[in-house]
């Protein structure tokens, strides 16, 4: 309750009502605490809180209801998430539901970039697991990172940073990967993650599936179970959407036990801020004549009504391209599908594009 009063802006906090906390048995008043203790070591979170199971969502729907209507600014009385990848006979688009840019005047190639999150319902997610729950969830993975390198359409390998797994990589190799931007980094590192967690027993439990062409990537154990990853160079925005919804439809036909999700709330995610469709998507467009003046300003203020957000090439606070490149991607994970979003990025290019040859 302190935490409440000396920082409003933490949403754990301000989600947090001990009338409802009072009237739990101490068996769960024990689980919502550990779903808050990554916000009450860090009192300046913004959000402070993460879901330790599957369950969660719906077994305390009150706390996290709150959570996600603030951090997500949706009212969740009103509006329902649900999930829809397909494009086709939405309005405004071509009837054939491709979203080519190159009809912008676009003639190379966009780099494109898109990651979602699953977790196995067989397991608690990452903020409460013992090390043998990451390391079985790793070995229950192996099923489908072999079908997956059968495949011709993915290939690849999976590597491991386990002791004892039979994928295991040395230290030098992983070093490679984290700076290849193929492996995530070190995670004990990360005090809110340390402080959730997440980032327990490191670095037991955690690997990385690569395809061949290095164009689609699964990384094992991070914030949740599954981060899935697709990138590709082209023209068409449905290419990068349908090769990671391929490979979505082949893990979660065969993990065991499938992946958790909630009837309200979509793909569960141990971080609230990803709950719904668990995903990301990014553009990397030229504006030199937006940009001219080594700002990204004017496109903030073209993209903001379609919802896009604006970043350098390296992620937030980071410099814009010297040849005017941004990266562009939609805010919003909840309570948008999978499809709109997809149709946020086609119609805030051609929009931004519009106004850079006007520029």
């Amino acid at each position: 309750m302190a935490i409440k009063q000396s920082n409003p802006g933490n949403i754990m906090a301000s989600s947090f009502d001990l009338a409802y906390f009072q009237a739990l048995d101490s068996d769960k008043q024990k689980r919502l605490l550990q779903c808050c203790s990554s916000g009450i070591g860090n009192p300046t979170s913004e959000l402070g809180a993460y879901a330790m199971n599957p369950t969660d969502y719906d077994d305390f729907y009150p706390f996290f209801k709150a959570v996600l209507e603030k951090y997500h600014k949706v009212n969740l009385s009103e509006t329902k998430h649900i999930n829809d990848w397909s494009l086709k006979g939405k309005a405004g688009l071509p009837a054939n539901g491709v979203l080519n840019v190159e009809k912008f005047g676009i003639k190379e190639p966009l780099s494109m970039r898109i990651r979602t999150a699953r977790n196995l319902k067989k397991f608690p997610l990452p903020g409460a697991m013992t090390e043998d729950d990451r390391k079985n969830m790793e070995l229950a993975m192996k099923p489908v990172f072999d079908s997956l390198i059968a495949n011709p359409e993915f290939g690849g390998e999976y590597v491991s940073l386990t002791e004892d797994h039979p994928c295991k990589i040395s230290d030098a190799r992983y070093e490679e990967l984290v700076k290849a931007h193929i492996m995530f980094k070190d995670m004990s590192a990360d005090s809110f993650l340390v402080d959730a967690g997440i980032a327990g027993h490191w670095p037991s439990g955690r690997g990385c599936y690569v395809s061949a062409d290095k164009g689609f990537i699964i990384w094992v154990g991070e914030e949740d179970h599954l981060r899935i990853m697709a990138m590709k160079k082209s023209l068409v925005i449905n290419d990068v959407f349908d090769r990671l919804k391929a490979a979505i439809d082949v893990v979660e036909d065969l993990i065991p036990g499938g992946c958790a999700k909630s009837k309200d709330f979509g793909v569960i995610t141990s971080c609230p801020t990803n709950m719904g469709t668990g995903m990301r998507a990014s553009v990397h467009i030229k504006i030199p004549n937006l940009t001219k003046d080594g700002s990204d300003e004017k496109a903030k203020t073209i993209l903001k009504p379609y919802g896009l957000g604006v970043r350098g090439l390296g992620g937030e606070h980071t410099p814009i391209g010297a040849d005017g490149t941004v990266d562009i991607s939609p805010k919003a994970r909840f309570c948008i599908s999978e499809a709109q979003i997809a149709i946020a990025l086609y119609k805030g290019i051609e929009k931004v594009l519009s106004e850079e040859s006007q520029a």
